[in-house]
């Protein structure tokens, strides 16, 4: 087999365009992906210019306490979702509770993605220290999300940034044996062999045809990972573990609200119904990209 195969299962340079633009037709044109995408990126741009989309400031109290919505309100627009308990409005705390919420989910899978995709591939690659390497992995599988988080909050006090490093950790392990199984498929590949054959050092095998043939794969799972850990995020500041008051986080929004359920629910369940368009766009989405990517997939 000549070293012009593996370009094949890489993708190359010229070819990337018109990949793409094949990727994103497939993706457009399924109307729910479409629709998800379309959810992430309302709440992406709600919660980018939130200082200039709020209507009023998220940390100033007033009088308006818990005033309901303005449909069930005969029409009083001054807080178009209501108010909190503080009188806060929840247009504008849930605008900059979105940013906060994607901030922790994009952060967490970004820097677990990365750690843990290096550790799965160099495991894959360098078969002699894949057990040492797994077992370290299984070791960290073993800790729930929940536990790390109370665990790193114990040690360093509440706050956005231990829930980041919290689900940063639990997303490693997922992520490294998900890049090592498609890595261990990737070296057993007659291209490998070939290119070492004719003496391509480790790191151009490792970064031109085997990051690039497991690349795919290792975004689809970041993409279906980003809404569980979300949902892992809220669950912790919905515990108190997360941001601190008067920081607006989704998670905290609800948790602040459950004590007025009977009288005032919007308080908790508009944050919720956020989180849960969230998470739901997330995986929506998330699905449709490993279809649209997925060969045996294809129509």
């Amino acid at each position: 087999m000549s070293l012009a195969e593996p370009a094949a299962g890489a993708l190359a340079e010229d070819a990337a365009p018109p990949a793409r633009r094949r990727l994103w037709l497939r993706l457009l044109t399924d109307p729910g992906a479409a629709l998800a995408l379309l959810i992430l990126l309302v709440v992406v741009l709600g919660a980018v210019f939130a200082p200039l989309l709020a209507p009023h400031d998220p940390y100033a109290a007033s009088r308006a306490v818990m005033q309901p919505p303005v449909w069930a309100d005969r029409g009083d627009w001054t807080h178009i979702l209501g108010a909190d308990g503080q009188g806060r409005d929840i247009l504008s705390r849930a605008l900059y509770g979105a940013r906060l919420t994607l901030l922790i989910g994009v952060v967490s899978v970004a820097l677990g993605g990365v750690v843990g995709s290096a550790i799965g591939l160099l495991s894959a690659f360098y078969s002699r220290i894949d057990p040492y390497i797994m077992r370290v992995v299984d070791m960290l599988l073993s800790f729930p999300a929940i536990l790390l988080g109370l665990a790193l909050v114990a040690a360093l006090g509440p706050g956005a940034t231990p829930v980041i490093i919290a689900l940063a950790i639990a997303t490693v392990p997922d992520c490294a044996r998900i890049a090592r199984s498609i890595g261990v498929g990737v070296m057993a590949q007659e291209f490998m062999e070939a290119g070492r054959a004719v003496g391509l050092s480790d790191w151009a095998l490792f970064r031109r045809y085997l990051l690039r043939n497991c690349i795919s794969s290792i975004m689809i799972f970041m993409s279906l990972r980003f809404g569980q850990v979300i949902l892992l995020g809220s669950a912790l500041s919905f515990l108190g573990l997360g941001a601190r008051p008067p920081a607006a986080e989704l998670g905290m929004m609800a948790a602040q609200g459950r004590d007025f359920l009977l009288f005032a629910p919007h308080i908790a369940v508009i944050p919720s119904a956020m989180i849960f368009v969230i998470v739901l766009a997330a995986n929506v989405a998330g699905d449709a990209l490993r279809d649209a990517l997925d060969p045996r997939l294809r129509a």
